[in-house]
């Protein structure tokens, strides 16, 4: 299951906004965060493909969710104007990349191996 990040769990685990002027990734693995809203219908879609992807990829990829009508901040930040937005953050330090849309799982799993260089444990 994906965590739930607010502003404090967020500064901690992906980007300290208040601390540092440019981007400075915190975690220590490939992470994707998923920022939707209870009343989305594609949010609500993706919603089972991201918990069964957070479980494939347990141990190579942290998944996070954000949900937009609580933290508008941190939606501005990522300036997500439609959801769902996913941000998949890579350890390089490189900028996230950003995707609009709900993604079928095996697009979800294309971008993972694209973006992270990492396959899924499953083959399905």
């Amino acid at each position: 299951m994906a965590e739930l990040l607010n502003k404090n769990t967020f500064k901690e685990k992906i980007f300290n906004f208040e601390e540092n002027q440019e981007w400075k990734f915190e975690g220590d693995k490939p992470s994707i965060i998923d920022f939707y809203a209870d009343w989305c219908g594609p949010c609500q879609m993706l919603a089972p493909i991201y918990d069964e992807l957070s479980t494939e990829y347990k141990d190579k990829v942290d998944f996070y969710k954000i949900d937009t009508e609580q933290e508008q901040e941190l939606a501005a930040m990522f300036n997500v104007r439609s959801i769902p937005t996913i941000v998949f953050i890579n350890t390089d330090g490189k900028k996230p990349q950003i995707l609009n849309g709900a993604l079928p799982k095996i697009e979800f799993k294309k971008v993972i191996k694209q973006v992270f260089d990492i396959e899924s444990e499953q083959l399905s």
